[in-house]
């Protein structure tokens, strides 16, 4: 499958048409979809919650996809705990910018993990499993992962939920369009104080 094929596969479109053949399996196609981002970053997660937003209604769909991402970020946190010692997590652990990230987590604790998961762009499965490989508490992580995921789905599904009044109320899009930039401002602040720590780590490190 190259890659205008899975293009053309994960439009919103094509998804809503899925959703709605397998209607007879409920909710499970929706919670599937947005769990299976959690270990395949390459999965289109905005596209996943519009879709869910659209076909399920905004709080019934915001639910579904909350749900899907959270579990699976959780899931891939808890194996990544269990199995990190094995031989490719070790070599993982070796990387210079993982063990720095790693580090980051583990003295800022539950503050930039709820930041990186309220941005829509954030790769979420790397972020999984570096935190699973840290330090950082169960119970920091698990509470960062509900409420910042809370608030990145809540914001995509209103968006999906009635895509039409987009385009019929523009400053409703206005202000939405707002609060992505800001989003993604946000996390781009969030990675440049993150480089800056690093880089005052490595210039610390030489000294």
């Amino acid at each position: 499958m190259n890659m205008e094929t899975l293009k053309q596969w994960f439009t919103l479109d094509h998804v809503l048409s899925l959703l709605e053949h397998y209607r007879s399996f409920g909710v499970f196609p929706g919670i599937a979809a947005t769990l299976l981002e959690s270990f395949f970053p390459i999965l289109p997660m905005v596209v996943f919650v519009m879709a869910n937003a659209a076909a399920f209604g905004l709080w019934k769909g915001f639910f579904i996809s909350w749900l899907g991402a959270s579990l699976g970020s959780l899931i891939v946190f808890w194996l990544t705990r269990r199995i990190g010692q094995q031989r490719f997590f070790r070599f993982v652990r070796r990387h210079q910018k993982v063990r720095r990230f790693m580090h980051w987590i583990e003295r800022h604790g539950f503050g930039p993990l709820f930041l990186l998961y309220c941005f829509p762009f954030t790769p979420s499965a790397l972020v999984n499993i570096v935190a699973g490989l840290s330090g950082i508490s169960r119970q920091q992580f698990v509470l960062a992962v509900l409420l910042g995921k809370m608030i990145m789905i809540f914001t995509i599904s209103f968006i999906g939920y009635d895509i039409v009044a987009l385009v019929r109320q523009p400053l409703r899009t206005a202000g939405i369009a707002a609060v992505v930039l800001l989003l993604w401002y946000a996390g781009k602040r969030v990675e440049a104080r993150f480089s800056l720590t690093e880089k005052q780590s490595s210039e610390g490190g030489g000294e």
